[in-house]
């Protein structure tokens, strides 16, 4: 079995595969202060919690997009469960990358991306909806493209109520109508539709660059409840990046 493991700004989501299905999916609080050991009880815990024999991990692939954590992650998975593929510029991916520094691009987008490529046909968009809400390209000879970044729906909100003396903390969920009658529902169809509205926007300027995707496809903690608002036809695969990590774990082991 072979882990994969996503650390980013927010949480750090990992998943365990026998062959090309997923066995457990978990998330633990992305702790910048916590030690290689510390890390590596917690992965144990969560596998006991579970009932999961852990005993059966043969190896591990990690993305992180947050550079003061990814050596210890990698050291506490090290302890564990031996072998590890660190998604990192010189590391077998398959993915072409034609933007203006391939070295510097995230390692959750190219994941993503590979995660794309072996689910789904191509061209591609991919959406990712975390910390940060992003949009990238994948054309047809498994090029990743380019994209865009944009401040995420909850560090949008943390903004406004942070800055707002009489504004609320409100839960996320898609009001009733647009034009909302009541400040709770005002600031609920601005983040929610306001971000469906916004990812609608990117796409049809991205088809009018790129052409017409074969394959729209969002992933991300936001994203299962933000797409359900957008007019275009998007699938939802909230395992894509773990996908993705399979994968390059293959190419390189």
């Amino acid at each position: 079995m072979i882990l994969t493991i996503d650390i980013g700004n927010t949480n750090i989501t990992f998943g365990v595969f026998d062959g090309e299905e997923i066995k457990l999916i978990s998330r633990i609080a992305t702790q910048r202060e916590k030690t290689p050991e510390q890390y590596a009880i917690d992965f144990s815990n969560i596998f006991s919690l579970h009932d999961f024999d852990e005993s059966a991990i043969e190896g591990a692939a990690v993305s992180s997009v947050v550079p003061e954590l990814t050596n210890t992650v990698v050291d506490a998975v090290k302890m564990r469960y031996g072998k590890v593929v660190l998604l990192a510029p010189g590391v077998k991916t398959g993915l072409n990358i034609a933007i203006d520094n391939p070295a510097f691009l995230g390692a959750d987008l190219a994941a993503g991306a590979v995660g794309t490529i072996t689910s789904y046909p191509l061209p591609a968009l991919v959406i990712d909806l975390g910390t940060a809400s992003k949009i990238y390209a994948v054309d047809e000879n498994k090029t990743f493209l380019g994209g865009m970044i944009a401040p995420g729906v909850e560090i949008s909100l943390k903004a406004l109520t942070d800055t707002s003396s009489q504004l609320p903390t409100i839960a996320l969920n898609a009001p009733s109508r647009v034009c909302a009658k009541n400040t709770v529902e005002c600031m609920q169809s601005g983040s929610i539709i306001g971000t469906a509205c916004m990812l609608d926007g990117i796409i049809d300027r991205m088809i009018e660059e790129l052409g017409e995707p074969r394959t729209i496809v969002a992933t991300g903690g936001l994203a299962s409840f933000i797409i359900e608002e957008c007019k275009h036809d998007i699938v939802y695969d909230k395992d894509l990046i773990l996908k993705g990590l399979l994968e390059v774990y293959k190419k390189n082991a």
